[in-house]
C-alpha cells in the first residue's frame, strides 16, 4: 500500500483538471489576460486608445481593405518601450485612406478615399527629400479584419484594447471586495455581540440598495473616469464576501484547533489569519470567480450608460453604446462583436466558478 496521502489541495486540483469546461475556461481567461496586457503589441492600430479616426471609411464591413498613405507624426513626445506597451504610441503615424496614387518627379499625387460614391479630393505631397525605402513605406495596404466603427476606427484594435478594462476591473474589484469583506466578516464572525450586530446592519443596508444604483451613486460622487469605476464596483461587491466569511468563521471558531490555539496563548489576529481563514477560503474563492463576472457586467452597463470609461478610451460597453442603433441599420456586427466578447468572458468566469465549487467540495 502506498504510504503517500494526497492533501485536500492536491485532490481539488486533480478534480479540477478532470473538469473539461473548467480547464477550457481557465485557458480562455489566461489568453484574454495576455491579450489585455499586450493589446498594443497585437493591435493593428497601436495609437493611444486605438483611436486613429478615418471618417471617409466609417462603418465598413469586416475584411475591408484600402490603401493608406502613412506619414510620420509631427508630434515628438518622448516615450520608452514600456510606455508604448501599456499606453500605446502617442507619436502614431498620420494615416489617410486613398484611392489612387502616382509618383512623378519627386511629387506624390494621390486621390483621397471618399465614401458613398463621392469624388475624393486630389492632393499632392513633395517626397523629393525621402529615400526610396521611405517612399516605399508611404503607401501601405491596410485590412480591417473586423471592419471599422462609425468614426472609421479599427474595430479589432478597439476590441483588443477594450479587453483591458473588462479584464482588469475584475481584479481590482475583487481585490477591494476581498480586503473589505474579509476584514468585516472576520471581525463580525469572531467577536460577535454588538460588533457583529453593527457590521450586519451595515451589510444589510448595503445589500438592500440595488447594485447598479449604488455604483452609479459612487461613480457620480467620485467623478467619471477609469479608476473611479474600478473603485465604485469594488465597493459594492464586498457584502457577499463579508456574509460568507462571517458565517464560516462562526462555525469554525468552535472547532478544536481554534480552542487549542487560544489555549497556547495566540493572539486573535494570528488565530483568524493563520488558522481560521485558510480553512474557510474555499467558498470565498468560488464567490470571487462569480464577482469577476459581475464586475465585467457592471462595468459594461456603466459604460453603456455613459458613466464608465470615458471617450476616447476603448471599452466593450462603450462600443455597444456607440453602435446599438446600427442593429437596425444593417450593420449589427458593430454592437454584436463587443457583446459576444462580454458574454464569452463572463461565461468563462461563471464556468470556472462552477468547476472550483465542484473541486473544492470535500463531500464529493
Amino acid at each position: 500500500m502506498d504510504g503517500k496521502t494526497q492533501s485536500l489541495k492536491q485532490l481539488a486540483l486533480q478534480k479540477f483538471k478532470h473538469n473539461f469546461w473548467g480547464v477550457f475556461s481557465f485557458c480562455f481567461i489566461v489568453v484574454v489576460g495576455l491579450i489585455a496586457v499586450f493589446a498594443y503589441v497585437l493591435a493593428p492600430d497601436n495609437s493611444q486608445h486605438a483611436n486613429q479616426m478615418h471618417l471617409a471609411i466609417h462603418s465598413k464591413k469586416p475584411g475591408f481593405t484600402v490603401q493608406m498613405l502613412t506619414l510620420p507624426s509631427a508630434a515628438n513626445q518622448n516615450q520608452n518601450a514600456l510606455e508604448k506597451l501599456f499606453f500605446g504610441d502617442i507619436n502614431a503615424n498620420t494615416e489617410t485612406p486613398i484611392l489612387t496614387n502616382n509618383l512623378q518627379s519627386g511629387t506624390l499625387y494621390y486621390t483621397e478615399y471618399a465614401s458613398d460614391g463621392l469624388q475624393g479630393e486630389n492632393k499632392q505631397i513633395d517626397v523629393s527629400s525621402f529615400s526610396k525605402t521611405e517612399i516605399d513605406k508611404l503607401i501601405l495596404e491596410k485590412t480591417f479584419y473586423l471592419g471599422t466603427d462609425k468614426y472609421g476606427r479599427d474595430v479589432l484594435s478597439r476590441i483588443l484594447v477594450g479587453a483591458r478594462i473588462s479584464f482588469f476591473i475584475g481584479f481590482v474589484a475583487v481585490f477591494i471586495a476581498l480586503v473589505i469583506g474579509l476584514l468585516l466578516g472576520s471581525v463580525a464572525g469572531y467577536y460577535g455581540g454588538k460588533i457583529d450586530a453593527l457590521i450586519m446592519w451595515l451589510i444589510n443596508v448595503t445589500w438592500s440598495i440595488p447594485t447598479l444604483l449604488l455604483v452609479i451613486a459612487i461613480t457620480l460622487a467620485l467623478g467619471k473616469g477609469f479608476w473611479q469605476v474600478f473603485i465604485a464596483v469594488g465597493l459594492t461587491m464586498w457584502v457577499e464576501v463579508a456574509r460568507v466569511v462571517r458565517g464560516q468563521i462562526i462555525s469554525a471558531k468552535e472547532q478544536q484547533y481554534v480552542t487549542a490555539a487560544r489555549a497556547l496563548g495566540y493572539t486573535d489576529y494570528r488565530i483568524i489569519t493563520k488558522h481560521i481563514l485558510p480553512n474557510v477560503m474555499a467558498p470565498v474563492i468560488v464567490i470571487c470567480a462569480a464577482n469577476f463576472a459581475s464586475a465585467i457586467l457592471i462595468e459594461s452597463g456603466l459604460s453603456f450608460l455613459g458613466i464608465g470609461a470615458q471617450p476616447p478610451m476603448a471599452s466593450w460597453g462603450a462600443m455597444i453604446k456607440d453602435h446599438y442603433n446600427y442593429i437596425i441599420l444593417g450593420k449589427p456586427y458593430l454592437a454584436v462583436i463587443p457583446g459576444l466578447c462580454i458574454m464569452s468572458l463572463v461565461m468563462a468566469f461563471m464556468l470556472i466558478g462552477n468547476a472550483l465549487r465542484d473541486a473544492l467540495d470535500v463531500k464529493n
